[in-house]
């Protein structure tokens, strides 16, 4: 991409204002970071979703003292006007949409010539390639955080075999990221991204959910408020548990493969819908990803079983004819369907990762110095700081525990 294009600056610019108004504790915490500088000196490097709520926490960290390096960690997501505006920003992005995945890896390596001290990752694959190919960085990386589900099952098995060698910050298992993001973030873009690119009535469709973690319970929930029959599918009995008690139809996938009508993994694992599914499905069969990347639905046996692909049907959805003649849809070539086909997360969700990003990443700053190669827990602190505010800014009061309630719960002596 050029530089210096001056409508896709001012372009990126409205996008980012726009998202702006909607994260007004991100905003407040880039304030107090102006003031108080506290990663001033340090050098981050982060593979995350180029989009414009992205760019309001690269913009809180630099106002914090940092120096960004950035690198998109989904080619389908970046928004070029916003790549552009945070060039113009004075920000290092090494991103553009629709990059092959050579390119893809190309700029995280680009990114990671920062030499940074602090990293960002969204899935892992940047710290993979730090602990791979890049290892001569791996002595000045103090520590980073990752925002993903898959990305931390990845980092703890890292951790496990002690092959991770610097401190990593779980961002995405506090609870405010749980519950705000993963739930009512993935739940509501995710069909957003379905019916822009398809234009399909959910209503008395059967909607069948692989996963019923937090963004599977959201997918689920938000489908059946749109008046879709959902069936859950899983491998974990107490979440199948929990979805039954719930009132979803929960069946392997070898059975839901023969009556869904829209498929949606959000699993975080690969080739959750595999050949021996895909024949099972009827025509005319939605296919659809929120988990991660696009290894959950085996689309190279999707291509294996198809006499034909259409690509393009509608705006990123590609249609495959089988020999029989069934017709099955794939969203978004199997990549994230929530962010390819629609622009992710709204403002105000982000709003609070985000938030517990940049506190994770002053805290991390802080200490760094005495903390072990390994991953660990956002500090509780910051996930009450972030959810305090977030309801300040909202207008929204809650109770305080009295002096007695202090002492009744924090002492055994009292009795009932």
């Amino acid at each position: 991409m050029d530089a210096a294009d001056s409508a896709l600056v001012a372009a990126g610019e409205r996008r980012i204002g726009w998202a702006a108004r909607a994260m007004p504790v991100l905003t407040a915490i880039g304030e107090r970071f102006a003031a108080e500088r506290p990663l001033g000196g340090l050098r981050v490097a982060a593979c995350l979703h180029v989009t414009a709520e992205t760019a309001v926490l690269m913009g809180t960290l630099r106002a914090g003292g940092a120096e960004i390096a950035l690198a998109a960690s989904n080619p389908l997501s970046t928004q070029d006007d916003v790549a552009e505006a945070l060039r113009d920003y004075g920000i290092a992005v090494h991103a553009q949409a629709g990059v092959t995945r050579d390119v893809y890896y190309r700029h995280i390596h680009r990114a990671l010539d920062i030499a940074p001290d602090i990293v960002l990752d969204d899935g892992c694959d940047l710290v993979n390639i730090l602990h791979t190919e890049r290892t001569e960085l791996l002595e000045g990386v103090s520590g980073g955080c990752e925002e993903t589900t898959t990305g931390i099952i990845r980092l703890r098995q890292m951790a496990a075999e002690r092959a991770l060698r610097f401190p990593v910050i779980a961002v995405n298992d506090t609870r405010t990221k749980r519950m705000f993001d993963n739930r009512y973030g993935t739940g509501q873009s995710t069909v957003d991204g379905i019916m822009r690119a398809t234009n399909t009535l959910l209503a008395g469709k059967t909607v069948v959910v692989a996963g019923f973690g937090y963004c599977g319970r959201g997918v689920a929930e938000r489908a059946r408020g749109l008046g879709a029959r959902v069936v859950v599918t899983e491998i974990d009995p107490v979440k199948a548990l929990d979805a039954s008690l719930q009132g979803y139809d929960v069946r392997s996938m070898a059975a839901a493969a023969r009556t869904g009508d829209v498929f949606v993994t959000v699993t975080g694992n690969r080739d959750v819908i595999r050949g021996e599914h895909l024949v099972l499905m009827k025509d005319g069969a939605i296919l659809a990803n929120a988990g991660h990347f696009d290894v959950e639905i085996d689309v190279r046996a999707l291509d294996e079983l198809a006499q034909t692909v259409h690509r393009g049907v509608r705006p990123n959805t590609d249609e495959y004819v089988l020999a029989d003649g069934r017709r099955i849809l794939l969203l978004a070539e199997g990549r994230l369907v929530n962010l390819a086909a629609a622009e992710g997360h709204p403002a105000a969700v982000m709003d609070m990762s985000f938030s517990a990003q940049a506190l994770a990443v002053a805290w991390l700053a802080r200490e760094r110095a005495v903390l072990a190669p390994g991953v660990y827990d956002v500090p509780q602190e910051v996930d009450v700081e972030v959810a305090r505010l977030k309801l300040a800014a909202a207008g929204i009061e809650v109770d305080e525990l009295t002096a007695e309630q202090e002492e009744y719960l924090h002492s055994w002596r009292l009795g009932s």
